[in-house]
């Protein structure tokens, strides 16, 4: 009797040029990958750049995912070959409500196209959110004022925090569909990666920042409170992330849960900004409380000297505005709360991801000075 045919892995990673994006690419073609042979297509609303790996890409798709018409018409064609969705694309704008709004219509664009049909193949969605669940909206001017954070460390099954949040958002979109279409939701801390196209690219803005005061001979001083130098964090590695993403997406205890995603151990920023000293050799400055620092207004006129260091080592051409955030910086490392997550739940469940933070920082700067972004 013949074998029935394994049903085909067609992964569509929406947001595929950011840092996450570009590892669950990379992860997806590794021949050991979980759920594979993968064939893997991927959306990001520019051309890809040249830094990224398309050669891994069966296809890209370029798409603006907020244009109802073009989405359907280009995603409902391919409803009957995509498996899966792994969603790590987002929308910022300070406002939270217009958040809700960008975010929540380009998810249900997709996914409208791709269940429309009834030769639909879609089995699983995953959604990357994050912390903002337990803190709130932080970065919004008028709701900031009125966050009252979770304890941490931080639970899946904490209730959502009484103001908007779009991830609240996207998350009901998903479970609307749930006696359908499976899905998982996934809570990375600040992610650490390799792109010049993710919002709140942490590594680049820390980059930028240690290079121009290098290269201007100004102190690399901390940007954070005294609460933050101290206290422990968690970070997320991309590869981590990207491993978590797709253990869910092909198991069937994952479904229709929520996971955070962090590297597993904690550090101080302390220790993080002797890693940073090392890498990109300027020296150590301890952090003075008596010293007040605003980060953002010293960067602020320094896109000039960014343009320089990019000229004068023959990177591939950025715009500091465009690559940095150094006001969502500024917030993070201004909590008086420790930012660790929980990975409990996760190991519970059978993913056992994790990843060294004070050695993976060195990595991914290594990997962005070979993509030459970095000199």
């Amino acid at each position: 009797m013949e074998q029935a045919k394994p049903r085909q892995a067609v992964a569509l990673i929406v947001g595929v040029t950011g840092m996450v994006g570009v590892a669950i690419t990379e992860a997806l073609k590794q021949p050991t990958t979980l759920g594979g042979p993968w064939t893997v297509y991927g959306v990001s609303r520019r051309s890809l750049p040249t830094w990224f790996p398309s050669s891994l890409l069966d296809k890209h798709i370029m798409l603006d995912t907020l244009n109802q018409q073009q989405t359907h018409e280009i995603m409902a064609p391919l409803s009957s070959q995509i498996t899966h969705v792994f969603w790590v694309a987002i929308q910022f704008r300070e406002s939270e409500q217009v958040c809700i709004s960008l975010n929540s219509t380009m998810l249900s664009n997709v996914l409208n196209a791709l269940t429309s049909s009834p030769n639909s193949k879609l089995i699983h969605v995953t959604l990357q959110t994050g912390i903002k669940q337990y803190v709130g909206p932080f970065l919004d001017p008028t709701l900031s004022t009125q966050i009252i954070p979770h304890e941490s460390p931080f639970i899946e099954d904490y209730p959502r925090l009484p103001l908007p949040n779009f991830y609240h958002d996207l998350e009901d979109i998903l479970a609307s569909y749930s006696k359908s279409l499976p899905y998982s939701i996934h809570r990375p801390s600040i992610i650490i990666g390799a792109s010049t196209r993710s919002y709140f690219n942490i590594p680049l803005t820390l980059a930028v920042y240690a290079l121009v005061c290098k290269h201007q001979n100004y102190p690399f001083r901390y940007v954070g409170n005294k609460y933050s130098w101290e206290h422990f964090w968690d970070v997320s590695d991309a590869r981590v992330i990207a491993e978590q993403h797709i253990w869910a997406s092909v198991t069937d205890k994952a479904k229709n849960e929520a996971f955070n995603c962090t590297n597993g151990d904690v550090f101080t920023w302390k220790m993080i900004w002797k890693v940073l000293c090392d890498v990109f050799g300027v020296e150590f400055v301890a952090f003075d409380e008596n010293e007040k620092f605003d980060v953002v207004e010293f960067m602020k006129d320094k896109g000039e000297v960014w343009d320089r260091i990019v000229e004068e080592n023959g990177l591939y051409k950025t715009k500091m505005e465009e690559i940095t955030c150094f006001g969502a910086l500024a917030s993070l490392l201004n909590f008086e709360i420790q930012v660790v997550c929980s990975m409990n739940k996760s190991r519970e469940f059978g993913f056992h991801g994790y990843a060294n933070t004070l050695k993976s920082i060195p990595e991914w700067v290594h990997r962005l000075r070979q993509m030459k972004i970095l000199p």
